[in-house]
């Protein structure tokens, strides 16, 4: 799902990868609103449920038509990758993975970037997403090639910078929403700064 187009996001204290994940998730799943809650707490992002409603009833009639136009499984070669960024003052890393036609398969915000925050994040993407890719790709990262080892040892693994674009572009739009927020003086409101993501395995999102 494209976040830089359709329905817009200026004025909402949190960024459109938040707002974008929530909708979809109720939409796409029927889950209520304090399950989805829940589950952004887990991944670093404090969120009231009753903020989610708002953000259902705001942009709910967009993502249910753009997720009944275009359904479809998620592609088999993963770009992965981490962005640094600082909350507060303090470090982190929001780490994503997206497909070959640059859907957001799942992110993780992590105040690390080593083979344990690796490992964290390959256990949280193959659970959520059920299956094993023919290939993933990343940068020249260590801590890739040690989870990978661990995980998915049998899968393919192209490294290095420049195949990696399509996971540096989809970070394009969370590094600029940082440097739109650096007011954040506390822990809610820095929730909005870099503990950022998009989640869509559906094409038609916004």
């Amino acid at each position: 799902m494209d976040t830089s187009t359709g329905a817009s996001y200026r004025g909402y204290r949190f960024p459109r990868e938040i707002i974008a994940h929530c909708v979809w998730l109720y939409f796409r799943f029927s889950l209520s609103f304090r399950d989805i809650q829940e589950m952004m707490l887990e991944r670093g992002v404090e969120v009231s449920h009753e903020a989610i409603r708002l953000w259902c009833l705001t942009f709910g009639a967009e993502y249910a038509r753009r997720l009944r136009r275009q359904r479809g499984r998620s592609g088999d070669t993963w770009h992965l990758d981490e962005v640094f960024c600082k909350i507060n003052g303090r470090p982190v890393y929001l780490w994503r993975a997206v497909d070959q036609s640059g859907e957001v398969l799942d992110i993780l915000v992590q105040k690390r970037r080593d083979t344990k925050a690796a490992k964290r994040f390959f256990r949280k993407l193959l659970k959520g997403l059920r299956c094993v890719p023919r290939a993933i790709v990343t940068d020249k990262l260590a801590s890739y090639t040690s989870a990978k080892k661990d995980f998915i040892p049998d899968v393919a693994h192209p490294r290095g910078r420049r195949l990696n674009n399509r996971a540096e572009n989809s970070h394009q739009p969370t590094r600029e929403q940082c440097d739109d927020s650096s007011r954040c003086d506390t822990p809610s409101a820095s929730s909005q700064c870099m503990r950022a993501w998009r989640i869509t395995s559906d094409r038609g999102d916004i």
